[in-house]
């Protein structure tokens, strides 16, 4: 655990902890720059009623062939005109959603004598983090994070996945599961769209075997109301991720 963390270009301070101990103003390393803050609602007009692109997932596979075309249309049309999409009947259960939510609250919320031990290091940082980037003295993000490999398996480290709370590793990987699966029915549709193979954007990642996918959760401690401008995270790059922020 101490080699992680002296792994780092200056003592790792958990954000979590900061916020719990009484701090009256932000330290100035979690605060944006002006010109990295997001624009407030007087300096740009949106309309009144913003739909974001919510596909019924379980229609792409419909044998009713008028619903899986619409469907599929649906994702083209929220592919060119958005870049993202709200996808419902999905396939992943809403009770293991609901559990793996709570059992990452509960870790969070371990002493962290207990999370220290999965601390990460920025050769991989598969683990147990509070930022990104080993710059010294670098801008942080307000948040604490645990991220891991879940495939290819052979990336795997079961060292990292937390033993606390005890269904922890067991629910991660059921989820991991189900969370792969509906990765890969999302990439035949963007076949299909395409007017590929089904599986050939499945395949050009490495099949079903091989393809990758990680896992990474947030932990956002509150942000005092006099100093709202804290650094969020950045977009995600890895694809099938889970950033819920458990809080």
């Amino acid at each position: 655990m101490m080699n992680s963390l002296q792994s780092w270009p200056e003592p790792v301070v958990r954000v979590q902890s900061l916020a719990a101990s009484g701090i009256q103003a932000i330290p100035e390393r979690y605060i944006k720059p002006p010109s990295h803050r997001p624009l407030s609602k007087s300096d740009f007009s949106l309309p009144q009623e913003v739909n974001i692109p919510v596909i019924d997932f379980q229609n792409v596979f419909s044998t009713d062939h008028r619903l899986r075309d619409e469907a599929l249309r649906c994702i083209y049309s929220a592919c060119s005109e958005w870049g993202f999409f709200q996808v419902v009947n999905h396939g992943v259960s809403h009770e293991l959603m609901k559990g793996v939510r709570e059992i990452w609250r509960e870790f969070f919320n371990l002493p962290v004598e207990v999370k220290q031990e999965y601390a990460n290091s920025p050769v991989t940082y598969e683990g147990y983090g509070s930022r990104l980037g080993v710059q010294k003295g670098a801008s942080l993000d307000w948040s604490d994070y645990f991220f891991l490999h879940y495939m290819p398996v052979s990336l795997r480290n079961q060292n990292k996945w937390p033993a606390t709370p005890a269904s922890c590793r067991e629910m991660v990987a059921e989820y991991g599961r189900e969370v792969v699966k509906l990765g890969g029915k999302l990439m035949k549709a963007f076949s299909m769209n395409l007017g590929l193979e089904e599986d050939f954007l499945l395949n050009s990642f490495g099949g079903e075997e091989n393809v990758g996918a990680c896992l990474r959760v947030n932990y956002y401690p509150k942000v005092s109301p006099t100093r709202p401008h804290t650094r969020s995270l950045p977009p995600l790059r890895p694809w099938w991720n889970d950033h819920s922020p458990p809080r």
